[in-house]
This record gives C-alpha cells, sequence and structure tokens, in this order.
C-alpha cells in the first residue's frame, strides 16, 4: 500500500487508551494474590520464554482474544466468562491498549490493561516466572 495512511498504529492507541481504563504495572502488583482478577498476557509465546510472565497470568495471544471471548465460537475459553476482572498487557502497552478496548467493544465489562506493560512490571519490581517453553509449570 501506498500513500498516505488514515490511521496510525499510535493513533489507534491513543484512542483506545481514552476509551478504556488503564493501570499503571506498579498499581498492579497486587493484582498477583488477588483471586477476583486474572492478569492475561496478549504477548507472542517467544516472548514469554525469552522474558518470562507475570506468575499466574492466563497466555492468550493476540490473534486469537476476539474468538477466545466470544461464547458463540468454538474457540471460546472460559477464563473469559468468569466475571472476574480482566487485565491485559503487553510487553509495552499498545496490544493491551487495543484488546482492552476490543473486547469493551465486545461487551466485557470492568476490563483494563496495563499502560506500561511487562517492560513497566519488571522495572516496577513485579514478580516473573520463566519456564523452557513460555507456559505455567505445572
Amino acid at each position: 500500500m501506498t500513500g498516505k495512511m488514515k490511521k496510525h498504529a499510535l493513533e489507534l492507541v491513543d484512542e483506545a487508551n481514552a476509551e478504556v481504563e488503564s493501570l499503571s504495572a506498579s498499581d498492579s502488583l497486587g493484582f498477583v494474590d488477588d483471586p477476583e482478577v486474572v492478569l492475561i498476557d496478549l504477548r507472542d509465546i517467544r516472548e514469554r520464554v525469552r522474558e518470562g510472565f507475570v506468575p499466574g497470568s492466563v497466555h492468550a495471544p493476540r490473534g486469537m482474544l476476539e474468538f477466545w471471548v466470544d461464547p458463540e465460537s468454538p474457540y471460546h475459553r472460559d477464563v473469559f466468562a468468569s466475571g472476574k476482572r480482566l487485565v491485559f498487557y503487553c510487553q509495552s502497552g499498545w496490544r493491551s491498549a487495543l484488546a482492552t478496548k476490543a473486547v469493551q467493544d465486545m461487551g466485557l465489562e470492568g476490563v483494563a490493561h496495563v499502560v506500561d506493560g511487562f517492560r513497566g512490571w519488571v522495572e516496577a519490581g513485579g514478580p516473573v516466572t520463566k519456564t523452557d517453553d513460555g507456559r505455567e509449570p505445572k
């Protein structure tokens, strides 16, 4: 595609941030031990392998999110219908802003995202788990 884009990616992120609840990583640290909150990691599995992840987080690749959220989809995951508060994160808060807006537009309530992402989580001293395959330890 050549020519001027109608909207750039970061414009979409800014628009999403204006419509969703954004939490700092430091304000999100207590969610690890909160049974009423699920942290949703949108990053690619390779990012989880390379950098680790928030303990207890649910991995939901960004490309499958809307299908996992939709109860009428054959890919639906129960965690998205649990009634728990869902807090999304990615590496830097861009994908999570877009994802949070998407699921909010789909009708999920009480959703938020970590605006400074996993990078901010690490900088805030948040706990990190690392496994060889990027999945939660059994």
